[in-house]
């Protein structure tokens, strides 16, 4: 049986606020899990304590092979409870491809508008 350690939703419609439970990775979202291990109140500022979490409990399921997805894996990183690698994407502040041909289509049109430019000048150089 595969076990995540992740986040269920709860609270009312526009106000969320998640549970940090441990369940069977084929189980729903909100649906039947294990153990409750801790929770987090996204609407609450960010310096007051929105994390809470049951270190020994984490430690525990952690221990016997239960994953975290990535959010829950961040707070368990300022936690202190598990070290999280930086993610790094270089693609994604590339342009797409419409907008990247776009670029090359405004690229093409003003070195052809520099070369006829050039080529004016030099004419009107041979002329006078």
């Amino acid at each position: 049986m595969a076990l995540k350690i992740r986040l269920a939703r709860a609270g009312s419609k526009k106000r969320p606020y998640y549970h940090i439970v441990v369940a069977d990775a084929r189980a729903p979202r909100d649906g039947r899990f294990i153990e409750a291990v801790g929770a987090w109140n996204p609407t609450l500022p960010k310096d007051a304590e929105r994390v809470k979490i049951e270190a020994d409990r984490v430690q525990h399921w952690l221990a016997n092979g239960a994953l975290p997805t990535d959010r829950v894996a961040r707070f368990l990183d300022q936690a202190g409870l598990l070290k999280r690698e930086a993610r790094n994407n270089p693609v994604k502040a590339l342009p797409g491809k419409k907008a990247q041909a776009r670029l090359d289509a405004i690229k093409k049109a003003q070195e052809e508008a520099a070369a006829a430019l050039a080529a004016v000048a030099a004419g009107s150089e041979t002329a006078s």
